[in-house]
């Protein structure tokens, strides 16, 4: 598969939404919109009607039970329970070659169904209890394998969250997903991906305390794009102005 080269690349500034639960609300109007892959191919067709970039939201680096592929993961992969997420296991990524078929199925799916973008999640796994002795290389290996896959079929990457790999991936990823950076104080580390001109999406949620008008002026002095959201990333959503 050669590379697609006129893959999207965002820039600092657009507007956004990220919806995973609950019925979409098609009226609003943002410049992108980050949305299950298993969404039908009809609304990434209509959102591209308005005007409006579609990231696909995948797991990359957990099991989930309830996903239609859950029965092509061998159990040598699945490791330890993801605490505070019914379903899901961590999964070992060293064995790339396991996990292959799967992750390439999943890009495949996103691309077929016209996605701009990709949104890697859980790509943070070195540091947490997954029952696997991960390191920081093996994290890094394997983002720039999935950033070159989805290259291969012309689909944006986001860097999400893990602040310690900007300087490792930002001249890869195309732009970054950040959540909580605001409340935990490491939204600054982002900003090598504005210095690169390209954009930073970012979500506070409602479930932490937090000054969120101070957020928003900092987001704004970043150049961030950022958003307040519901932990489950409903539709509901308050914006930066």
């Amino acid at each position: 598969m050669t590379s697609a080269a006129g893959w999207w690349r965002p820039a600092p500034g657009l507007t956004w939404q990220w919806q995973l639960t609950g019925k979409l609300n098609l009226d609003l109007q943002t410049d992108v919109i980050d949305v299950d892959l298993d969404v039908d191919r009809s609304v990434v067709d209509y959102y591209h009607s308005r005007g409006t970039k579609v990231i696909c939201y995948i797991s990359v680096g957990s099991y989930e039970n309830w996903r239609s592929d859950a029965g092509q993961f061998p159990p040598e992969v699945l490791g330890k329970d993801y605490e505070g997420w019914s379903g899901e296991k961590w999964l070992d990524i060293r064995r790339i070659d396991l996990l292959a078929p799967i992750m390439l199925a999943r890009l495949d799916r996103c691309a077929a169904k016209g996605f701009d973008g990709v949104e890697p999640d859980n790509m943070e796994i070195y540091t947490n209890d997954t029952g696997f002795p991960l390191t920081y290389n093996d994290q890094l290996q394997y983002a720039i394998w999935l950033a070159e896959e989805a290259h291969k079929r012309g689909l944006a990457i986001g860097q999400k969250n893990v602040p310690d790999m900007v300087a490792d991936l930002v001249d890869i990823f195309d732009f970054a997903i950040i959540e909580d950076a605001f409340y935990y104080g490491w939204a600054e580390d982002m900003r090598p991906y504005i210095t690169a001109n390209k954009a930073v999406f970012a979500a506070e949620y409602t479930d932490l305390p937090g000054d969120f008008q101070a957020f928003c002026r900092q987001s704004k002095t970043l150049g961030f794009s950022t958003i307040i959201k519901r932990r489950d990333l409903d539709a509901w959503l308050q914006t930066c102005e």
